[in-house]
């Protein structure tokens, strides 16, 4: 078989009883954490909300069976995905998976609720079209990693074929429909990284687009619309395109007979609202600041050895926004070595225009280290030296971030994240509900009582 056709078949084949129970535990707080993120969006940028939910009256009519998330209004099922995709990436708090470098969640998440709910699927429904769809989006992202970075929002592009997995999944798609679907994804993959310099709306605008997209493409094929068959490996297809160096191996390793790698169980959820290249830093830099008590005139320099890609495309010193702080590792580290402080007030207009943080932006230094790329994107390196007035040198290092595979959040972590994002916004009997729903999840029958409590 040719990868897109493996993959078309495990997704129809795959049952909510083939998931391993580590699985479907790590699904239901990835899908918890997603969704506190994008609750969380509603208090701490509430005009991303806004902007979507009124680009979803307007052309969606507001009509349709599908939860808008905090929003007094439902939808169809792809326009409800794109207002849920944006918010849910609204904070850069959802989760990453490292070699794929996708915050996939944030676009799987939204995809698989919405057409659950327009089906009134189960809480299995749910769980196992969202380890499809998350399957699904990571291994093509691996396999048009790491040169599909130098331009694209890998988030956005590979998210399109998970989401229409997804999608495929609760609408009882089988092989030949899938591989129409992948066909659609890959016509319509989009998302620049323009947004890198900017920290503009685009960044969370990628996201629930590509999932309003996928959800297209598995509209197109219920319609009877036909695709290309080897859209995902075909020479003048998506890999070809989107990647000088396709790894086309790492779209089936476990599918072609080999041991199966759930690629879910190597996603990280976020301890901080800011990139995952920020957090193994920011906990060193924090961690030697309070042990040490070192108060932001004692610093003179904080120099941050680490893997290429950070200076590459993560080291900018003159963030002009929010989101463009949550993108700037220097700034991540200024914070916390300024502030202490390295959740969401870190990340206001207020704190980043704080002189005595920017003063500490400017002793901040990102050194690419060719030893500690050799790590990533298996680990996230960090080594940290901070400089004082009177010539002490403080030094710590960190190679697995919190919440990652090896350094996992427990489950009341996850929990406590999830009322912390969420009771800005909701009450707290709603958000107990919430939680303990998203415990039991594989236990409830009608999905749309789910989305209920969402809305």
């Amino acid at each position: 078989m040719e990868p897109t056709e493996l993959l078309s078949s495990f997704c129809e084949k795959t049952t909510f009883d083939d998931l391993p129970p580590e699985v479907v535990k790590m699904a239901k707080q990835t899908i918890l954490d997603t969704l506190g993120c994008a609750v969380g969006t509603h208090s701490d940028e509430p005009e991303k909300p806004v902007v979507v939910n009124k680009v979803v009256r307007n052309i969606g009519r507001a009509t349709g069976d599908a939860t808008v998330i905090c929003a007094d209004m439902k939808a169809s099922s792809s326009f409800a995905a794109l207002a849920n995709g944006v918010i849910c990436h609204g904070i850069d708090f959802d989760d990453t998976h490292g070699e794929a470098l996708t915050h996939t969640s944030a676009v799987i998440v939204p995809a698989a609720l919405a057409t659950a709910e327009e089906v009134s699927g189960s809480g299995k429904d749910l769980i196992t079209s969202f380890v499809l769809g998350f399957e699904v989006a990571v291994r093509v992202g691996m396999a048009v990693m790491p040169t599909h970075y130098d331009y694209w929002h890998s988030t956005a592009t590979n998210g399109t074929f998970g989401a229409a997995a997804a999608a495929g999944k609760n609408y009882g798609f089988r092989g030949q429909q899938y591989i129409d679907a992948f066909g659609f994804s890959g016509t319509q993959a989009a998302g620049l990284l323009t947004y890198l310099k900017f920290g503009d709306y685009t960044k969370s605008f990628n996201p629930g687009k590509s999932a309003f997209n996928g959800i297209l493409a598995a509209l197109m094929v219920q319609a009877g619309g036909t695709a290309p068959p080897n859209m995902i490996e075909n020479p003048k297809g998506y890999t070809g395109a989107y990647s000088r160096e396709p790894h086309l191996e790492k779209l089936v390793r476990g599918l072609d007979g080999g041991p199966m790698v759930w690629e879910l169980l190597n996603n990280m959820l976020k301890p901080f609202p800011s990139l995952a290249a920020s957090h193994t830093p920011m906990d060193v830099t924090l961690r030697l600041v309070r042990e040490n008590d070192l108060k932001p005139d004692d610093i003179v320099k904080i120099v941050n050895r680490t893997y290429n890609t950070v200076k590459s495309h993560f080291s900018n010193y003159e963030p002009g926004n929010v989101m463009a702080a949550r993108l700037s590792v220097p700034y991540c580290i200024a914070v916390c070595a300024a502030k202490r402080e390295g959740g969401l007030n870190a990340f206001h207009m207020a704190t980043v225009n704080d002189p005595v943080v920017q003063a500490m932006l400017k002793k901040v230094e990102i050194v690419a280290d060719p030893e500690l790329h050799k790590l990533y994107p298996e680990k996230f390196p960090t080594n940290i030296e901070i400089t004082t007035r009177d010539g002490k040198v403080y030094k710590g290092e960190m190679y697995y971030a919190k919440g990652s595979r090896n350094n996992p959040f427990s489950d009341e972590e996850i929990n406590q994240k999830f009322r912390d994002l969420a009771l800005p916004v909701m009450d707290q009997e709603r958000v107990a509900r919430i939680v303990q729903m998203a415990e039991q999840l594989e236990q409830v029958k009608d999905i749309n009582e789910f989305g209920r409590l969402l809305a």
